[in-house]
């Protein structure tokens, strides 16, 4: 398998430098069919010919995966396709069904060249089966299997309404009270980590003790992010299985997070403060969390609803008074005009909750941070985030 992804690697880099030297000589961008002949004349070239001890369809699959990213980049949806590398992202994809079978009742796959084989099932494949992406990560190999099938539209059980304030003491704080305790998966292993890296600095590089400290601090790295993506979706799924509207922020975590450092003529303040909330916040994994509450609201009928972010701990659910000074500590709020008091973070959700039940109400929708008012006769209609 490693031989596969590497022969898929290998062809992907060769037609990427070949459509550059086309490109600086001034040529037309090179076709997936003029491409695919390229194929063929380097699978019986004397100096590639281990390719043919690769399967043909993934080596083809390679050609368009390149065809699709030039589009992106053409369409403005990425940027310029860039070189793989060895040990990052690789696999190789099967394209047609007639390639494999599955047998999920015993929990096995036949794949090309690779006959049948065992795998640890996590879930039944539902539909039809159209392709199989055999990956790599952290030394084990997984299979994905995508299918198709018709799904009708979704009646939501749940009738509930709720709106969620995220922080960082409080990974997500519900707006009837109940809130989620962050679960803080990279501050758990962080010593852990900075041992494996201080022991892999101190290795020869490429070197066999290198990479077997590499491979332990990908180790590492693998399980706070499997850690924090069992627990995303237990949230997640628990709130979407509840809840037919959900209200959040529309949190822009890429300025939030950014540094603090500034340059050397002008130097930032309080760095080392800023880098670790920058740390924490990172490690909470909020556009995460929102992603996977959108698809999920979907699946069982609901949707979600992004709201302005704007004082939304600082203004009073009972009278409508905004004050930084409403917000006397990280977790009170006592409002200076009538004496509301609760915690801040379930003030918060409140007001997330009212601005969602208003752009619904009013048929607006939220475009970067700002409302933007909608036709009346589209008012029933909400963008999801």
């Amino acid at each position: 398998m490693r031989g596969f992804a590497g022969s898929c690697r290998f062809v992907f880099n060769q037609a990427l430098m070949l459509q550059k030297e086309n490109y600086e000589a001034g040529r037309k961008f090179i076709s997936y069919v003029e491409m695919a002949k390229q194929l063929t004349a380097w699978r019986n070239g004397s100096d590639t010919l281990w390719l043919k001890d690769a399967p043909t369809h993934p080596l083809q699959h390679a050609l368009k995966d390149l065809e699709r990213a030039y589009k992106n980049f053409f369409a403005k949806r990425a940027g310029f396709p860039r070189f793989r590398k060895k040990g990052r992202s690789d696999s190789f994809r099967y394209p047609d069904p007639k390639q494999f079978r599955i047998d999920q009742a015993n929990s096995r796959i036949f794949l090309p060249k690779l006959g049948w084989l065992r795998y640890r099932n996590s879930r039944h494949a539902l539909g039809t089966a159209k392709n199989v992406t055999v990956s790599q990560s952290c030394g084990k190999w997984f299979v994905s299997i995508q299918t198709e099938r018709e799904v009708g539209q979704t009646v939501p059980q749940a009738t509930g309404v709720v709106g969620i304030d995220m922080g960082i003491a409080r990974f997500a704080t519900l707006s009837d009270g109940t809130f989620y305790t962050p679960l803080n998966s990279f501050s758990r292993h962080e010593v852990r980590l900075r041992k494996a890296q201080r022991a892999m600095s101190r290795k020869a590089k490429f070197g066999k003790n290198w990479k077997k400290a590499r491979a332990r601090v990908q180790r590492i790295h693998a399980r706070i992010g499997n850690a924090r993506r069992d627990y995303l979706h237990k949230t997640t799924t628990t709130i979407s299985q509840n809840h037919a509207m959900v209200c959040v922020e529309d949190l822009q975590v890429r300025n939030m997070s950014r540094s603090a450092a500034g340059s050397t003529e002008r130097p930032g303040r309080n760095v080392r403060a800023k880098s670790g909330l920058n740390r924490a916040i990172l490690d909470q994994g909020w556009c995460e969390f929102r992603r996977q509450l959108d698809y999920k609201l979907a699946w069982s009928g609901g949707f979600l609803i992004a709201v302005p972010p704007q004082n939304t701990s600082r203004t009073c659910p009972s009278c409508n008074h905004v004050s930084r000074n409403n917000r006397q500590t990280q977790s009170r709020f006592a409002c200076m005009s009538c004496g509301y008091d609760n915690h801040a973070d379930v003030v918060g959700a409140i007001n997330v909750l009212e601005r969602g039940q208003r752009l619904l109400a009013c048929g607006e929708t939220v475009q970067s941070g700002r409302s933007v008012k909608q036709e009346p006769a589209e008012a029933t209609q909400v963008q999801t985030a």
